[in-house]
C-alpha cells in the first residue's frame, strides 16, 4: 500500500471528521425522535442504536446539543401542563 503524503492524510482526516459528524447528527435525530414518541430518556440512552455509535464521553457532549435540549424541554412542558399546580387556601 502506498504511503500517504500530507495532502492525502489531510483529505482522509476531513472525510473521517465528516463521517463522524453525520453519525452524531443521526444519533441526535434518533434521540429527539424517540423523546417525541414518548420513550424515556434512560431507555433511549441505553438503546443499542445509541450505545453502538457513540462512546460515553461523546454521548454526554451530544446531550448538550440544542436539538436534544429543546426536545427535553418540550416533553417536560407537555408533562407539566397536564398537572394543575395551583394551591388552594
Amino acid at each position: 500500500m502506498p504511503e500517504e503524503n500530507g495532502h492525502t492524510g489531510l483529505v482522509k482526516k476531513i472525510l473521517d471528521d465528516a463521517s463522524v459528524d453525520i453519525l452524531e447528527e443521526r444519533v441526535i435525530a434518533y434521540i429527539v425522535r424517540e423523546l417525541h414518541s414518548g420513550r424515556k430518556m434512560s431507555k433511549i440512552l441505553n438503546d443499542p442504536y445509541v450505545r453502538n455509535r457513540v462512546n460515553e464521553e461523546r454521548l454526554n457532549e451530544l446531550l448538550e446539543n440544542e436539538e436534544v435540549v429543546g426536545a427535553v424541554e418540550e416533553e417536560l412542558e407537555k408533562a407539566f401542563s397536564k398537572w394543575d399546580f395551583k394551591f388552594k387556601n
